[in-house]
């Protein structure tokens, strides 16, 4: 085996540069950037220091003011498929799971693949083996009412893979649950990313969830402070200033 085989990167980020309100909220300072293939990445930092504004950028749902961004081979700052970018490599993730309520689970999960050439059953067949992945087979003509906030978190995991995405992006996935729903979503998300080789990324204030990713990132003031590679700190993450 070719331990020194390259791997590809599938985020890089030279000088990103983002404002708010005509320049004077500077978002993201000449952020530099590079994750590889497969990689699971954590971005920490407190509020307002542009970790979800970075994670907006991942996954173009904004747009840059200056820098470079290419991301799955798509550079954001030029393509204009912007949409097309999103359903096909991108799986988003938010703390609240925005799921529609008068929908059952079953037709949220069918909503991204609209956009693909699958048909009905196609789409059916896949949505029901995504809810039996996440262990919510039996929930799948409920509301999203009916189920409490983890079975919630699962089925917004489940509606990301939909498309089956090169990247996951997630912000604040546990960031509404109690510790034993965390554990659980975290388990679940790991063994995905392990299963399926995606690339993860998430953005936490959570330590304990931030220490499970390959790497952490930490932003402050709109710039990349330190990026610490877990497996060098034997599982263990050591932030300053928190």
């Amino acid at each position: 085996m070719n331990n020194n085989k390259i791997i590809k990167n599938i985020v890089d980020i030279d000088n990103l540069e983002k404002s708010y309100e005509n320049g004077r909220i500077k978002a993201l300072n000449g952020v530099d950037l590079k994750i590889k293939k497969g990689e699971f990445v954590s971005i920490i930092g407190p509020s307002g220091s542009g970790k979800s504004t970075l994670l907006n950028m991942l996954g173009a749902l904004d747009v840059a003011d200056s820098g470079s961004i290419n991301v799955s081979e798509y550079d954001l700052t030029k393509n204009k498929k912007l949409d097309e970018f999103r359903s096909k490599k991108i799986g988003f993730i938010f703390q609240l799971h925005n799921l529609i309520p008068n929908l059952s689970v079953m037709e949220n999960l069918e909503i991204p693949m609209f956009t693909t050439s699958l048909s009905n059953k196609q789409r059916r067949d896949r949505a029901s083996y995504l809810l039996d992945i996440v262990g919510l087979a039996d929930k799948a003509n409920l509301k999203p009412t009916k189920l409490s906030g983890g079975e919630r978190q699962r089925v917004a995991i489940a509606r990301a893979l939909a498309n089956e995405p090169s990247i996951i992006l997630a912000d604040e996935p546990t960031g509404s649950l109690d510790s034993k729903n965390s554990e659980k979503i975290m388990s679940l998300l790991m063994n995905l990313h392990k299963k399926s080789n995606v690339t993860l990324i998430i953005v936490t204030h959570d330590l304990e969830v931030a220490k499970l990713a390959d790497r952490v990132i930490e932003v402050l003031d709109g710039k990349i402070l330190k990026s610490n590679d877990n497996s060098l700190l034997d599982g263990s993450v050591k932030v300053e200033n928190y």
